[in-house]
């Protein structure tokens, strides 16, 4: 995989320095991801294959979604996800964007929008329910993802976390983490990096797995996700 460009003075050239240094949490976090990963795809898999079946034949377009996203010691990878978007998405935004100052500066403040006219029918269930993070368990097994983590951002979004990008990149994404389980969408993108360094910085074990079973009921209630 290409590592992500940084330019000279930026706020993330020390990471350059120990670009081999291991993900916190090592072997034991390591083997957890896996493990958790395998069994998860197992028992889901026939939710898998339907949500494939529905996203594909509903919207006429691929299953599957990949964004470039920012991992590990800034390496780039494909995140993936169940397509929740048209298939001509860029241009629908482009056109609200352009038509709608209100909602150009909650996109300018945030990178999302509560009301996405990109989004199909279908796609506002999964995201509504995460159902659409569920092809990130094959992330995880790829070792591009990890089960609890910040959650994985493009290169201008890393770009605002100034000085705290460090603690970012110390760590592999996750498919849940702090911010999930706070409010998601309903904090400030300030708060959210709060979240990610605070977690890195007081990372174990123990706190993953209480993060993950606070995980459950998040999303059951679907808090601050649209």
């Amino acid at each position: 995989m290409k590592s992500a460009t940084r330019s000279a003075g930026s706020p993330f050239s020390s990471t350059d320095q120990a670009s081999t240094a291991l993900p916190i949490g090592g072997l034991v976090k390591r083997s957890f991801d896996v493990s958790a990963a395998a069994c998860a795809l197992i028992i889901f898999s026939p939710i898998f294959l339907m949500i494939m079946a529905l996203v594909k034949y509903t919207d006429k377009g691929p299953a599957f979604y990949g964004h470039t996203r920012i991992g590990h010691n800034g390496r780039t990878f494909k995140c993936l996800k169940f397509r929740t978007m048209a298939v001509n998405g860029d241009e629908l935004l482009r056109k609200h964007l352009r038509n709608d100052p209100q909602a150009a500066e909650e996109w300018r403040q945030t990178r999302k929008l509560k009301d996405d006219p990109r989004v199909t029918a279908v796609g506002r269930v999964l995201r509504k329910l995460s159902l659409d993070e569920l092809p990130q368990l094959i992330n995880i097994i790829r070792g591009e993802m990890s089960v609890v983590g910040p959650r994985p951002v493009v290169d201008e979004e890393l770009q605002v976390y100034d000085q705290s990008a460090i603690f970012y990149l110390q760590t592999r994404p996750g498919l849940t983490g702090l911010w999930q389980i706070s409010g998601r969408n309903d904090v400030s993108y300030e708060t959210r990096i709060a979240f990610d360094t605070h977690y890195v910085q007081n990372w174990s074990m123990v706190r993953d797995i209480a993060i993950i079973m606070k995980t459950i009921p998040a999303v059951c209630f679907a808090r601050g996700s649209y």
